[in-house]
């Protein structure tokens, strides 16, 4: 498979899986600390363990070589986690979709000045349509503060700036860098976590939230960003939105209004409207 359409690929699975984050804190009656804790826990020891089974011991190696842009990287999705958890509490989550809608244009313009990628015409189109999709899609969202809307901006700046770093850095260590970032997120909320340790069954949840929605979403997500551009990567991240109300629907089978469907919708059509775009005209490699 051609890189490009790799990367598409491998950002579209990393959007799946983020977006079962409502689906698990739906399922979950624990904090959002707590559960930021012990997804990133179980993330962490998730992609450890794959890393064995392919590498051996000479795969934690890996850490070792993570350098300043692999830790880096985790630094930054941990603070991009902090600012999330915090804008959920001084905000709408709607408020805060929106303002990840916006993670594209920040993509586009980190990626011109870092890596004078200029976004293609389809892309810059497929952007606008999708942000007005979402804001279609969840409505304006003007409950919350002002810190509230800068903390979500936060979390969009420092998302884009990881789609910018995967791709400026393509050497970095994927499951190692994916490991520590889950690691990292799960210190930066510990001091606000419970000391109780959940039951059983919770415990079966959380692992399965930290291996499918941290391990797999962090690794599918950098090892696709280091094949297209920020302004894609970010694109593509935005069916996110459409997707998360998806799953409340098949679990719990709460069906989504005319307005999620046809906002949703948008957004699909606009992504994927791209995506075959840049498959006419031959996107590089």
């Amino acid at each position: 498979m051609p890189t490009h359409r790799l990367g598409i690929a491998l950002v579209m699975a990393s959007a799946f899986a983020w977006s079962t984050t409502g689906l698990f804190t739906r399922i979950l009656a624990l904090d959002t600390a707590t559960m930021l804790v012990w997804r990133g826990a179980f993330g962490a020891i998730g992609l450890i363990a794959v890393l064995l089974a392919l590498q051996g011991r000479t795969g934690l190696r890996g850490f070792r070589h993570l350098g300043p842009a692999g830790l880096g990287y985790a630094v930054v999705s941990a603070f991009g986690m902090l600012c999330f958890i915090a804008a959920l509490g001084l905000t709408t989550v709607a408020h805060v979709a929106i303002i990840y809608a916006m993670a594209p244009f920040l993509a586009a313009a980190l990626g011109w000045f870092v890596l004078r990628e200029a976004p293609t015409r389809s892309a810059a189109i497929a952007a606008v349509v999708a942000f007005a999709g979402a804001v279609y899609m969840i409505g304006m969202g003007r409950e919350g503060t002002l810190i509230g809307a800068l903390l979500a901006f936060g979390m969009t700046a420092a998302m884009a700036l990881m789609m910018v770093m995967g791709r400026r850095y393509p050497a970095i260590p994927t499951l190692p860098a994916a490991a520590a970032s889950a690691l990292f997120s799960a210190l930066v909320a510990l001091p606000f976590a419970s000391a109780t340790i959940p039951m059983a069954p919770d415990l079966a949840i959380l692992a399965a939230f930290g291996l499918v929605n941290s391990a797999l979403g962090l690794a599918l997500f950098l090892m696709g960003s280091r094949h297209i551009t920020p302004v894609e990567t970010a694109l593509i991240g935005v069916l996110d939105a459409p997707l998360a109300p998806f799953w409340v629907w098949i679990v719990f089978a709460e069906r989504p209004s005319s307005q999620t469907l046809i906002g949703g919708g948008i957004v699909f059509a606009a992504v994927f409207w791209h995506i075959v775009q840049s498959a006419r005209i031959g996107a590089p490699a």
